[in-house]
């Protein structure tokens, strides 16, 4: 086993064995009951083609070029050959740079910002508004109607709302500014909430929101989640049995407007609200709504209490708080 062992450091441990006729799992059995020295005390020569410790720190040097620092050990291999000039293979490159630890993206990424999720409570009406603008088809393809909306999100009351031809800032801010005014919104009680769009971020809008008092938040980019209140609404509107593929002209999409959003302020009773209408619960018609329910609930059950399974019936509650992203509990502490 010791000349194995001794022959190993020249040959290498197969060869060696091989020569010797020593099988070699009976010469790493051996090692194993510490009749020969371990394994790990030698070491398996380089190959005559492996790349000196020199050349190996010169083809690093040139990876880290600054020419090269952005570039994939294909992109620098091509470009040397072309230059007249060899050093080793991809796969050696890629090997050097795995021995540094150093086998990432190489190309300059892009770096996003960091945004910050918006978390807005509101626990009453005209504290938190939120705003978006969704496309109407025109008659034609490629041609569409802007149809601008203003929701609380405490009441899912629809303050405000606009058909226009076209996205600006300066409909968006007249728009902002006159609805302010028909709701009576005082300074510093109110936010509005819209996602990332060109009018949205104008600075019309926020020189208004500024002289009002108002204080503005926005979506994260791609992220719908961050403006539910809004998307839910023009869902709403999109489903309705009579809302057409295509409105002929501008003023059918008005048209079509001025029935839906007395209809969903006055009629349509929302499920996130108890199954109010959103101008009761807007206007503070919700408690005595509720309380008129209940009196009929509790007709009904003494009526028939057999069919309630001996539960008194009480009508939906309305939500004390609603939000934009509610916080987790452990960031509330």
């Amino acid at each position: 086993m010791k000349a194995a062992l001794s022959l190993s450091s020249e040959v290498g441990m197969k060869s060696a064995c091989e020569s010797l006729n020593i099988p070699r799992s009976g010469f790493y059995r051996a090692q194993a009951r510490g009749n020969s020295p371990p394994v790990e005390s030698t070491r398996r020569p380089s190959p005559p083609r492996a790349l000196s410790s020199d050349e190996r720190q010169g083809v690093l040097d040139i990876l880290h070029a600054d020419r090269f620092a952005d570039k994939a050990p294909h992109q620098v291999y091509a470009t040397l050959l072309d230059e007249g000039r060899y050093y080793c293979s991809i796969s050696t490159m890629y090997r050097i740079l795995d021995t540094n630890k150093e086998v990432k993206e190489r190309r300059n990424q892009l770096s996003h910002p960091v945004y910050q999720k918006p978390e807005l409570l509101a626990t009453a009406p005209n504290q938190v508004w939120s705003w978006d603008i969704t496309k109407l088809l025109g008659p034609a393809k490629w041609s569409y109607f802007y149809l601008y909306v203003i929701l609380d999100i405490f009441s899912r009351y629809v303050v405000g709302w606009m058909v226009a031809p076209a996205e600006s800032a300066a409909l968006a801010e007249k728009f902002i500014k006159e609805t302010c005014a028909k709701q009576n919104i005082e300074r510093g009680r109110l936010t509005i909430h819209a996602d990332r769009g060109s009018s949205m971020k104008s600075k019309q809008v926020a020189f208004l929101l500024a002289d009002l008092g108002v204080t503005k938040t926005h979506s994260r980019p791609h992220t719908s989640d961050d403006n539910p209140y809004s998307e839910s609404q023009f869902k709403t509107l999109k489903y309705r049995p009579d809302f057409p593929e295509r409105f002929g002209c501008i003023e059918d999409s008005r048209s079509f407007c001025q029935d839906f959003f007395p209809w969903y302020n006055t009629e349509h009773r929302h499920s996130g609200i108890g199954l109010l209408t959103p101008e009761a619960v807007h206007y503070g018609l919700a408690e005595e709504m509720q309380k008129a329910r209940g009196e009929i609930l509790r007709t009904a059950y003494e009526g028939h209490p057999e069919r309630f399974v001996n539960k008194l019936p009480v009508p939906l509650s309305l939500p004390e708080a609603v939000w934009i992203n509610k916080p987790k509990l452990g960031s509330l502490v």
